[in-house]
């Protein structure tokens, strides 16, 4: 069991301290210059791997020596060693050579996820906070509706109800074009519709309840997330499309799309930001559900800590 211990924690320290390494050189000689990026950061990756060397060979002779004195000082060594680390090293610093070494794994998939996400957080920044605490404040009395829906179909929380300030802005009140309720339910996917019936006995099925509408609402999410391969951007937009034009399939097979970036341009006359718009405000709710305020998003630490905190979703 002491060997174990050690392992695991000798192997966790040495995971995330090349984790943390890779990310750093990643920031440091981002870009695509031969001789000031690509070869030092080469070069950099070999010294990670010679000083790793050093390193356990060192703890090897070390481990041998402590465990002459007792066979609980190894584990408890490395055990005070990750707490010391946890403790010391910049929550900022790390979550940002995170960030950058799942940009250098994750390649054109996480670019494009990470400019996304900036681009909600450009949006949560231009809102008016005072009127959208309102908003949230107006959300309250829907709130365990939308919390057992989500629960029911596996959605977050707080992204659902993004999806209906977006739709309804909690004022659940028919609209100009056939929407309904909070979630402004118009037509829906008849899988989708099976699915919200099926929790409801027929003589309740009114989409003027805020708990049907909200199960619909989630069951229609749902069914579009899975045609969309769970990709979040284009399960939204396929969402607010509904069966228009053939639906959010057809339009990307028309021109080839095979993801929200790629589909962008196409969409003269439907809206490109509407899943910017739900994701700003799904931030919002969670925000104020873990920090009981809406913060600002300024430069400098309360950014990064609110992107630490991460968008719903996401």
């Amino acid at each position: 069991m002491l060997a174990v211990v050690e392992m695991v924690g000798v192997t966790s320290i040495g995971g995330v301290a090349v984790v943390v390494l890779l990310g750093l050189f990643a920031q440091r000689f981002s870009g695509r210059d031969l001789l000031g990026s690509l070869l030092p950061f080469a070069a950099a990756v070999l010294a990670i791997i010679a000083v790793g060397g050093v390193g356990l060979y060192l703890w090897h002779k070390l481990r041998g020596r402590l465990l002459k004195v007792s066979p609980l000082l190894p584990p408890l060594l490395v055990i005070a060693i990750g707490c010391l680390l946890a403790a010391t090293l910049p929550r900022e610093r790390l979550y940002q050579a995170f960030v950058s070494y799942r940009l250098l794994v994750g390649g054109r998939e996480e670019a494009e996820r990470q400019t996304l996400a900036h681009q909600v957080y450009a949006s949560y920044r231009r809102h008016d906070l005072v009127q959208l605490q309102r908003m949230i404040d107006r959300a309250q009395p829907f709130g365990e509706a939308i919390d057992e829906a989500a629960h029911r179909f596996a959605l977050d929380a707080d992204l659902l109800k993004g999806l209906a300030a977006t739709e309804s802005s909690f004022l659940p009140r028919p609209s100009g074009d056939g929407g309904q309720g909070l979630f402004q339910i118009t037509r829906v996917p008849d899988q989708a519709l099976a699915a919200a019936n099926h929790h409801f006995p027929s003589s309740r099925r009114k989409l003027d309840d805020p708990r049907y509408n909200a199960y619909v609402g989630a069951a229609t999410l749902r069914h579009y997330l899975g045609e969309m391969k769970d990709d979040l951007f284009l399960g939204l937009l396929a969402y607010n499309i509904g069966p228009a034009n053939g639906g959010l399939r057809f339009i990307m097979g028309q021109y080839g799309a095979t993801d929200f970036v790629t589909i962008q341009p196409y969409l003269m006359q439907l809206p490109r930001d509407y899943p910017i718009r739900v994701l700003s405000y799904a931030l919002a709710f969670r925000l104020a559900r873990l920090q009981g305020r809406l913060p600002a998003y300024e430069e400098g630490k309360n950014a990064v800590a609110i992107q630490r905190i991460g968008i719903p979703g996401m």
